[in-house]
């Protein structure tokens, strides 16, 4: 497999760990962003790395992203469709 981007960089102590920065060209070409879920494999020659997932939206980013047009309305009807005690 070809390398699309090749970069060479240092790991550096991280907390109680090891770490690697993901440069914003990096990033791009491999479709990262903050939050979005990876896989991290150890393969025979080192590490692979990959996207498994949509990053999981905050409270306020959904909010934010919500549509009063396409979502909005009420939910319920205002009078009774079957059995329904009012």
């Amino acid at each position: 497999m070809a390398p699309v981007l090749k970069v060479e960089q240092t790991i550096q102590e991280w907390g109680n760990g090891l770490g690697v920065r993901i440069t914003s060209p990096v990033a791009k070409a491999a479709h990262f962003s903050q939050g979005v879920p990876i896989s991290v494999e150890v393969v025979k020659d080192g590490v692979f790395l990959r996207v498994i997932g949509k990053p999981k939206l905050s409270l306020s980013q959904k909010l934010k992203a919500f549509d009063s047009e396409i979502h909005g309305g009420e939910v319920m009807t205002p009078t009774p469709i079957g059995k329904e005690i009012i």
